[in-house]
């Protein structure tokens, strides 16, 4: 029954007036009242359709959910996101995709839920994961030494910058080393993780949030966090926006692992680096150091120099990057 009621609301999606009930019948040769069951499921999901005596169905406007049969709809990837895990809540996508991970999931399942109860972020952060944004996670099962794992995170943002500019209509640009900055304000937050075996990786897990549809912040991040809809003025329409990213990380993805490093995507990357040529402050465990930022090398690692011109290299998970003035 669930390719029937696809092929219904494909047909009402296809239609601008009114769809009659018996072509619906005729053109999946079902009954009268199997179609109306699938229309009154359709209905129940939250898509509001219009039913009229001797005219048929009209859809009127699709629910803001995320769910499986939306995703595929618009999915235009080669493998990735193939297999999809829904739920409507879960502890984290995260979790979830390692414990599939551990139970032989397939390179490029998909996690996505509405909800999470347990989300975190970075250097184990919880993240706020309200309904009415993008929360999912990608199990990567890629065939690269371990320490290639971090490298990563780097592509993720890249994806998401792409995807977001393409589909939200919104400028965006990369604070070091994955979070996606619009105006100053961070919209997206990704969390690498891997499950490795001596010096490879059996799989990696990226999670992403992204503040899609969210229009009010916690006090305490006001200052810092922001959603595509607040500052377009514009609903997204999250399983677009998806699907935008799974294509455009596949095909970094793929590059990435031509080269095992960054090599081919760094100058793409840099162009996109919101403190590059900029001073950044470097936060390490005992210290605070101003320095400018010159962009990333072949491993993602932040090429900086001080004063005097004396060249290092900043690895991510090492140290803090801050703005000298506020989050960027």
């Amino acid at each position: 029954m669930g390719e029937i009621k696809e092929t219904i609301l494909e047909l009402l999606k296809a239609n601008t007036g009114y769809v009659s009930g018996q072509d619906i019948c005729r053109k999946l040769g079902v009954s009268r009242t199997a179609v109306w069951k699938q229309v009154k499921a359709l209905k129940e999901e939250g898509y509001q359709i219009d039913s009229v005596n001797n005219k048929g169905y009209k859809l009127l406007e699709e629910p803001d959910i995320l769910d499986e049969m939306r995703i595929r709809r618009c999915l235009q990837t080669k493998w990735l996101g193939r297999h999809i895990v829904y739920d409507e809540e879960m502890d984290s996508t995260n979790i979830r995709a390692k414990r599939v991970g551990e139970n032989d999931a397939v390179n490029g399942t998909l996690v996505v839920t509405e909800r999470q109860t347990a989300g975190r972020g970075r250097r184990g952060k919880s993240w706020v994961s309200p309904e009415g944004n993008c929360y999912f996670s990608i199990l990567l099962r890629p065939d690269i030494p371990a320490d290639c794992a971090s490298m990563i995170t780097l592509i993720t943002a890249m994806g998401l910058v792409k995807a977001i500019r393409e589909v939200g209509h919104l400028e965006t640009m990369i604070k070091w080393p994955n979070d996606v900055i619009a105006n100053g304000k961070k919209i997206c937050g990704v969390l690498t993780e891997s499950s490795t075996d001596l010096e490879y990786i059996n799989y990696a897990v990226v999670g992403i949030g992204i503040n899609t549809n969210q229009i009010d912040f916690p006090k305490e991040i006001r200052e810092m966090a922001s959603s595509i809809r607040q500052e377009t003025g514009e609903k997204m329409d999250r399983a677009k926006l998806l699907c935008a990213f799974l294509k455009e990380f596949e095909g970094y993805y793929e590059i990435f692992l031509e080269n095992q490093n960054l090599s081919a995507l760094k100058e793409e990357y840099n162009s996109l680096l919101v403190n590059r040529g900029k001073e950044v402050k470097i936060v390490e465990k005992d210290r605070e150091r101003i320095l400018l930022a010159m962009g990333i090398d072949d491993r993602g690692g932040l090429i900086v120099t001080d004063n005097q011109g004396n060249q290092e290299t900043i690895i991510s998970g090492e140290v803090s990057v801050r703005g000298l003035y506020g989050y960027v």
